[in-house]
């Protein structure tokens, strides 16, 4: 920064509102230090975490810094406030006033009471892992009533539905605020749950919503933080199927030990509010959730943080799942995060390497592209039958890793009737050639039948293994009896 005044006028606890298109105002904090020409602060983006200033620059009157949500503010000093314009990416810049405030008031809620921990029965549910669409990976906060009804028709008219698919499920920014009961609102981008649920469900699909243990969720809308009960009856109300619950703010109110009790409490709700109910837990593996997310409510818990489009976070989260399998069976679910397949940030053959790993891993199918404008190609890796029949084997044993040499990795999964899935990993920038022994995959001699999962053949059984040629950063999928 080429201005020491500018920097040190901003010095101060600042609350900034601003306007969203779904009609609610969202209140973040900036905790801003000027000192010797430098700008240094931490930001609460719409309250719900701290992330520190990035990348302060002087452009005019103007001080231009950056978030690690790929925020973007312009700041200037006006009199006793700040005039502040944002851009996250997704709408135009969004513009308001800063006020001063005080410490005190930047604090969060005072924690309630952490339940005592008991182990909840299960409630039947997600006998497979869940297979359905997510609106956050494509859309974000730009979900709406007609995008939702959209997806659900494309879902029907792709063949995803025949093929499994039946959550459509709404992420972050639906919540509006709370009438004078305490009960939770939606905002003006939905209107109408019930009918929205209602159109679902004769669609032969099932609704999904999202919220958060903490006073807002990630997107700063309101969360579930004392009103537990009361959200898992209007949710039941409404007739949602689904609910991931997201960790976010409450990481503000709780310590991470309470991450059990706390999930606990709204599976216990859920339980309650007398309609089947599956529980997604969203805490990123934090406190190994794995652990006691089933004895939580929970039917899935997220293992890792958020994945991105692109081939390094998707090969980073999917080959690190290996030591979890045991934690995975029916009803209880590993989640490595929602499919990025078709948004357009990896290859085809690196989307299939993305689709075979997580059906390997019996991971839950949330689909998080645009179904509306989907390839042809996307379409076809999305309703592979074939790799879908590994994800929903019955017998819901994740696979594993059996070897790894050089950039070569050799998968293996369990399957009902004697059949085994295995799939031969190339995760290196060339070509590889790869000679499967069967004692790799456990095996004492041949199988009696071998098959391809993507060009869809029967290959020739040699008693001496298989060879195959697999693309970088590819996949062999096969189904082996």
């Amino acid at each position: 920064m080429r201005s020491a005044a500018a920097a040190a006028g901003l010095d101060g606890i600042w609350q900034l509102d601003l306007p969203t298109n779904s009609g609610v105002e969202l209140r973040s904090f900036l905790v801003l230090h000027g000192v010797g020409g430098s700008l240094t602060g931490t930001i609460y983006p719409n309250r719900a975490a701290s992330m520190p200033v990035l990348h302060p620059r002087q452009e005019g009157q103007e001080t231009v810094f950056a978030i690690g949500w790929d925020w973007t503010f312009w700041v200037h000093r006006s009199g006793d406030h700040l005039e502040v314009a944002m851009r996250d990416g997704f709408e135009s810049p969004k513009r308001g006033v800063a006020i001063q405030i005080t410490e005190a008031d930047l604090a969060p809620p005072a924690p309630p009471p952490v339940p005592v921990l008991r182990v909840l029965p299960s409630n039947g549910l997600a006998m497979t892992p869940p297979m359905g669409w997510n609106s956050w990976n494509h859309f974000a906060e730009r979900v709406d009533d007609s995008t939702v009804r959209a997806a659900a028709d494309a879902i029907v008219a792709s063949g995803m539905a025949a093929a499994g698919y039946r959550y459509v499920n709404i992420d972050d920014t639906w919540e509006g605020g709370r009438d004078p009961e305490g009960r939770l609102l939606p905002n003006r981008k939905f209107p109408d749950m019930v009918a929205l649920a209602n159109y679902l469900h004769h669609k032969g699909l099932k609704l999904g919503i999202y919220s958060s243990p903490g006073f807002v969720t990630c997107g700063g809308y309101e969360g579930s933080l004392g009103h537990e009960e009361q959200d898992a009856r209007t949710f039941a109300d409404w007739g949602v199927d689904f609910l991931k619950y997201d960790w976010c703010s409450a990481g503000r109110v709780f310590a991470d030990e309470a991450l059990h009790p706390v999930y606990q409490k709204m599976g216990a709700a859920l339980q309650k509010s007398g309609r089947a109910i599956v529980f997604s837990l969203c805490e990123y593996g934090v406190l190994a959730p794995w652990k006691w997310g089933a004895q939580a409510g929970g039917n899935l818990w997220r293992t890792t943080g958020d994945i991105h489009d692109n081939w390094k976070s998707m090969e980073e989260i999917g080959f690190a799942q290996s030591d979890l399998a045991k934690y995975a069976g029916p009803g209880h679910w590993n989640d490595p995060d929602m499919l990025e397949v078709g948004n357009g940030g990896m290859t085809a053959t690196e989307y299939r390497t993305h689709f075979s790993l997580w059906c390997l891993l019996a991971a839950p199918l949330m689909a998080g592209n645009d179904i509306r404008a989907m390839t042809y190609e996307t379409r076809m890796i999305l309703t592979n039958r074939e790799v879908i029949a590994l994800d929903q084997d019955p017998l819901g044993i994740q696979g594993t890793r059996c070897f790894a040499k050089g950039s070569v990795e050799v998968w293996s999964k369990r399957l009902g009737g004697n059949g085994q899935a295995v799939g031969i990993f190339n995760r290196g920038d060339r070509e590889a050639d790869w000679t499967l022994q069967w004692s790799q995959v456990g095996l004492t001699a041949p199988p009696a039948t071998v098959r391809d999962l993507w060009t869809h053949r029967d290959l020739d059984v040699v008693a001496s293994g298989l060879t195959v040629t697999t693309p970088s950063h590819g996949v062999t999928l096969l189904r082996i009896n």
